[in-house]
């Protein structure tokens, strides 16, 4: 039964197609598999566990980290915690890390172990109440996919949240000026989604292909979060190589992608592009910058049927879709 205390939230609408949806793939990452009610409960018990360490609802979580399922729970945990997520580029340096921490106001961090140098010089500076991994390997104090895959809480926190609650610090990206972050709310993330399921036409039984940074306002809200919402199931990648992005639409039957130009040029431009069975790729998502009009022209030729969709937008206002 759904919590009256948390009702148009993120986290809401997630538990509802959890429930709706238990027994459907969800999201798979590498070997994992998260069915919908398995991932919902996951993101109970790390949730519960952010609260019990210290973090309460209105404190900002700073992400730092790759494409991984742990990234996916961690930001879903965040939302129904009434944590507000600040996802952060993992390609910036320790200086760069440092100011959004600082100037995000940030409570916790969480990141990947494999950056470690970069967050312990980033975070000398700082004092945070939380500090753990996303996946790393060995026994941690807090690490997300520990703590989801471990028995542990799985009812969810009872936390007050509405519709304005903040849900995410969203930090443009700094070409003019330091970046700044973007305030997005429950209801404006909400309404972008369904926004983005109408436009872009996603549906529930079509895999969807995810391999762009989620902590870019594409990846995460455009697409893998309508999809989820929706029941859909998501193929999670760490990038968006090209040997692995055909590996992967060919072996799952994948219906749609998205990627800048560069990276579908890059299909294109494959040695065993046409050995793959690109036949159930149904829509083709792009954005970032300006596809060349040759492109597109080469991708009806050679993905038969296929449909392009251009999406473009800001960070304020959340990504357009048109086609």
């Amino acid at each position: 039964m759904q919590s009256r205390i948390q009702q148009n939230t993120i986290g809401a609408a997630f538990a509802r197609s959890a429930r709706k949806n238990a027994s459907c793939m969800a999201l798979t990452f590498n070997q994992r598999q998260w069915r919908y009610d398995d991932l919902n409960r996951s993101v109970n018990r790390v949730a519960n566990h952010l609260l019990a360490k210290g973090l309460k609802p209105g404190d900002r979580l700073a992400v730092y980290g790759k494409n991984s399922d742990a990234y996916v729970i961690a930001w879903l945990a965040a939302s129904r915690a009434g944590l507000v997520h600040v996802p952060i580029n993992f390609a910036l340096s320790s200086e760069e890390l440092s100011y959004i921490l600082g100037q995000s106001g940030a409570s916790g961090l969480l990141s990947d172990k494999s950056l470690a140098d970069t967050v312990n010089a980033a975070c000398l500076s700082h004092h945070l109440t939380l500090s753990g991994t996303l996946h790393a390997e060995e026994n941690t104090d807090l690490d997300v996919l520990q703590i989801a895959l471990a028995t542990g809480d799985d009812e969810e926190p009872e936390v007050e949240l509405d519709s304005q609650s903040l849900a995410q610090l969203l930090y443009t990206s700094g070409t003019t000026a330091a970046p700044k972050a973007a305030m997005m709310t429950h209801q404006a993330l909400l309404a972008e989604y369904m926004a983005c399921m109408v436009t872009l036409e996603i549906k529930s039984s079509e895999p969807m292909l995810a391999a762009l940074p989620l902590y870019h306002s594409a990846q995460m809200h455009v697409f893998l979060m309508p999809a989820l919402l929706l029941g859909a199931p998501v193929h999670l990648r760490e990038a968006p190589t090209p040997d692995d992005c055909l590996a992967q639409i060919q072996h799952h039957g994948i219906a749609s992608f998205f990627a800048p130009p560069t990276v579908w040029i890059g299909l294109l431009r494959h040695p065993d592009f046409d050995t793959h069975d690109l036949s159930h790729l149904k829509k083709a998502y792009y954005g970032a910058s300006i596809m060349p009009v040759p492109v597109l022209d080469e991708l009806r030729q050679r993905i038969p049927g296929v449909g392009l969709y251009n999406c473009y937008g800001q960070s304020e206002i959340a990504p357009l879709p048109r086609y």
